[in-house]
C-alpha cells in the first residue's frame, strides 16, 4: 500500500478505529464522524507530512487530503478494517450534533460517494451538447444516442444508486435500498403515467397526477421518479425503519430472506401511495420558492453565492445546496443557484498566479505551481489551505473576485442544465437546449472575469509570508553571507543513497534530500548547532532545526515507531538548545535488530526545497561529526 503509513498515522492521531463511526471521501478530504472529537489530536495531524489540514464542521471531521485522497482513503480503510464506502459502525454520535450538523452529515453521506461518477457522465452529456451545439454531431446519430446515454445513464437512474448510498448511511441492507430506488424507475410504471389525471382538482398545476391506478384499491398518484433524489431518500430512511422493526420480531432461522420480503413489501408500496408523490410536491415547493427568491435580484444572489462559496466549501456547508440543485434540474430542468459559484475557483486560480509570479520564495512557488493546476480543474483546496487562507488577504481576494464574477453571472441569467464536472470541465454545464445563448456566454464572461480580478488584486497587493528564496543568512566577521551549510554525521556507520532505503517516503525524496547511514553504534549526536524542534515520543526520531533555518529530521530505522520507545533512551528533550556534537540519544542496536528491525537511517533536510542544492558526501562511511550534506543557500 503506496500510504499504509500515513493512513496508519490518520487512524492514531483521530483516536484509533475504535473512535471512529463513518468514514467517507469526497474529492480532496476524508471526512470521518467521530464518536468523540476530543480524542483526535488536531494539531498533530495539520503539521503531518501528507496531510494538508484539518477541519471540524457539521459534526464531521474532515482530514484534508489533496487530490489524491481516494488512495489514502482505501489505505485508510484498509489499514483499519473499516471496509467499504463508510464504516458501518453503530452512530452513537447522532444525539450530540445540532439538527443542522446532522442535516449536512447526511447530505454528504448519501451523495458524497455519487459525485466522481455524476460529475463524469455530466461532463460527457455537456460535451455532447458542445458537439451537437458545434455541428459535429446531429442529435439523430447513433453516436449522439450512445453518448446520450452515457451521460445520462447514472442521472436518469439516480434513484437506484441513492438507494445504495442512503441504504448504507441509515444502516439499511444496501440491496433492499437498491430494489425500493429501482421500483421507482420501473419501465411498465414510468410508461402508464403518460394517461389521463386522477385528480382534476391538480390539473394544469405542478400537482397534477397523470395517471389511475390502484394498489388494494388504494388510488395511486403515479409520477417520474427517474432522476429524482427526495423520494428514494425518505422511502429509504422509512424503509430502514421497517427493516430495523423485522429484524427485531423475525427469528433468526428465516431472518435472511424474511426481512426483505417484509421490508420491501410494506416500504415500496408506501413509496407510491404516500411518500413518493407528497416528497415530489415539497421538492416541486422547495424549486419553486428558492427560484422565487432567486428571480428577486439574480444579481444580488449570484453576489452572495459567487462571494461566500468558498467558505461553504471550508465548513462543508456546500453539501446543502446539492439537494437543491438536483431537485431543480428534476423539476425545472435547469438550475441557477450552482451557476453563481462557477466564478469562484478561477478566482481563487486567478490569486494562486499571481502569487506564483510575485514570490521570491522557492517554496511557494513550489506549492504554487500544483495548486494552479488543480485549480484550472475546479480543485482549490489546495490553494486554499496551502497558499491563500493562511495568509488571509489572498483569501479574501479571491472571495471578491468570485463576487463579481457570481454577479455578472448572475445578469447575465446563466444556469447549469446538468452537473458536470469542475473548472473549465465545467463549462459545457452551461450550454442551454438552445445551443450557445446568453446564458453560456454569462459562464464564460464571469470565469474570465473572476480570474483576471483575482489575479489583478493580488498582483498589486504586498505579498506577506514570503521568505526570500535565499533563507535565513548569517553575517560572518568579514560581513560575508553565508552561501552553505555543512550537516555532520549523527552517527558512525555506512553510508547508503537514500534511494535505496525500502520505506518509499523517504527513498523518493518526498521527505526531503539526504543521505542515510547503516549505524555501527548506538548513538546519535547533533549535527548542527540549533534547537530540537521535535521528538517523537517513541524515540525513533529527531527534528532539529539549526541557526541558518536547515530542518535536520534523523529517522533512526524503518519502522521502528512500532517499538514504542522500547530500546530509545532519549538524552535531551524537545525544546532543547543543542550544539554540534551534543549526545542526543542512544539505542539499542543489538535488541532493535534482533527484534526484526532495519537500523538504515535516513538523514534529510525536511526543507530542502528552501534551498538551491543538498549535496551529499562522497565518502562510503563516516564517523560522528564528519561530513555528511552540503546544504547549499
Amino acid at each position: 500500500m503506496k500510504y499504509e503509513q500515513l493512513a496508519k498515522d490518520i487512524i492514531q492521531n483521530v483516536g484509533g478505529k475504535e473512535n471512529v463511526n463513518s468514514l467517507t471521501h469526497c474529492i480532496t478530504r476524508l471526512r470521518f464522524k467521530l464518536k468523540d472529537e476530543n480524542k483526535a489530536n488536531t494539531d498533530v495531524l495539520k503539521n503531518m507530512d501528507g496531510v494538508v489540514t484539518v477541519i471540524q464542521s457539521g459534526g464531521q471531521y474532515q482530514v484534508v487530503i489533496g487530490n489524491h485522497v481516494p488512495e489514502v482513503y482505501a489505505d485508510v480503510n484498509a489499514v483499519a478494517g473499516l471496509g467499504g464506502e463508510s464504516s458501518t459502525a453503530a452512530d452513537t454520535s447522532g444525539e450530540k450534533m445540532s439538527l443542522f450538523s446532522r442535516f449536512i452529515d447526511m447530505i454528504s453521506g448519501v451523495f458524497a460517494p455519487t459525485l466522481g461518477v455524476l460529475a463524469a457522465t455530466g461532463m460527457i452529456k455537456g460535451l455532447t451538447a458542445l458537439l451537437v451545439s458545434m455541428g459535429v454531431l446531429v442529435n439523430t446519430s447513433g453516436t449522439y444516442i450512445i453518448l446520450n446515454a452515457i451521460g445520462d445513464c447514472l442521472f436518469y437512474f439516480f434513484p437506484i444508486f441513492l438507494g445504495y448510498t442512503s441504504a448504507k448511511k441509515f444502516n439499511m441492507n444496501i440491496f433492499i435500498g437498491m430494489a425500493i430506488g429501482a421500483a421507482l424507475v420501473y419501465p411498465t410504471l414510468s410508461a402508464v403515467s403518460a394517461g389521463k389525471p386522477l385528480y382534476t382538482l391538480f390539473a394544469g398545476t405542478p400537482f397534477e397526477s397523470p395517471v389511475h391506478i390502484t394498489f388494494l384499491g388504494i388510488p395511486v398518484i403515479l409520477m417520474t421518479y427517474s432522476s429524482s433524489v427526495i423520494p428514494i431518500i425518505l422511502s429509504t430512511y422509512v424503509g430502514s425503519k421497517i427493516e430495523g422493526f423485522f429484524k427485531r420480531v423475525i427469528p433468526s432461522v428465516v431472518r435472511t430472506f424474511m426481512v426483505p420480503f417484509c421490508t420491501l413489501l410494506i416500504t415500496i408500496p408506501l413509496a407510491f401511495l404516500i411518500i413518493g408523490p407528497v416528497a415530489t410536491w415539497a421538492g416541486q415547493l422547495v424549486g419553486a420558492g428558492i427560484l422565487a427568491v432567486y428571480n428577486l435580484s439574480p444579481i444580488v444572489a449570484g453576489l452572495l453565492l459567487g462571494a461566500f462559496w468558498q467558505v461553504f466549501v471550508i465548513f462543508g456547508l456546500h453539501w446543502g445546496f446539492v439537494p437543491i440543485a438536483i431537485n431543480n434540474l428534476t423539476n425545472l430542468g435547469s438550475d441557477p443557484i450552482l451557476a453563481g459559484m462557477f466564478g469562484a475557483s478561477f478566482a481563487q486560480t486567478g490569486v494562486v498566479l499571481a502569487i506564483l509570479i510575485k514570490a521570491k520564495s522557492k517554496k511557494l512557488k513550489s506549492l504554487s505551481i500544483p495548486a494552479f493546476i488543480s485549480g484550472i480543474f475546479g480543485v482549490t483546496e489546495p490553494a486554499i489551505y496551502g497558499i491563500t487562507l493562511p495568509r488571509k488577504k489572498p483569501f479574501i481576494l479571491s472571495c471578491i473576485g468570485g463576487a463579481v464574477g457570481g454577479a455578472i453571472i448572475g445578469a447575465m441569467g446563466t444556469k447549469a442544465y446538468i452537473i458536470g464536472g469542475l473548472g473549465v470541465f465545467g463549462i459545457p454545464s452551461y450550454i442551454g437546449p438552445n445551443g450557445f445563448d446568453l446564458g453560456f456566454y454569462g459562464a464564460i464572461i464571469g470565469m474570465i472575469v473572476s480570474f483576471i480580478l483575482g489575479f489583478v488584486l493580488m498582483f498589486f497587493t504586498k505579498l506577506t509570508d514570503d521568505e526570500p528564496e535565499t533563507g535565513k543568512t548569517e553575517v560572518s566577521n568579514n560581513d560575508v553571507l553565508v552561501k552553505q551549510e555543512t550537516v555532520f554525521s549523527p552517527m558512525k556507520g555506512d553510508v547508503i543513497a537514500l534511494s535505496q532505503v525500502k520505506d518509499e517516503a523517504f527513498s523518493t525524496g518526498a521527505l526531503g534530500k539526504g543521505i542515510a547511514i547503516e549505524p555501527i553504534e548506538g548513538k546519535v549526536y547533533s549535527p548542527v548547532d540549533g534547537v530540537l524542534t521535535s521528538l517523537f515520543s517513541s524515540g525513533h526520531a529527531i527534528g532539529i532545526t539549526s541557526n541558518n533555518g536547515v530542518d535536520v529530521l534523523i529517522h533512526v530505522g524503518q519502522d521502528t515507531v512500532k517499538l514504542k520507545g522500547k530500546y530509545f533512551t532519549p538524552k535531551v528533550k524537545q525544546g532543547d538548545t543543542v550544539k554540534k556534537g551534543d549526545l542526543l540519544m542512544e539505542f539499542d542496536v543489538e535488541a532493535i535488530k534482533a527484534a526484526g528491525y532495519v537500523l538504515t537511517t535516513p538523514v534529510i533536510i525536511s526543507n530542502s526545497g528552501n534551498y538551491l542544492d543538498v549535496i551529499e558526501t562522497g565518502k562510503k562511511s563516516v564517523s560522528y561529526q564528519e561530513d555528511l550534506l552540503t546544504v547549499v543557500i
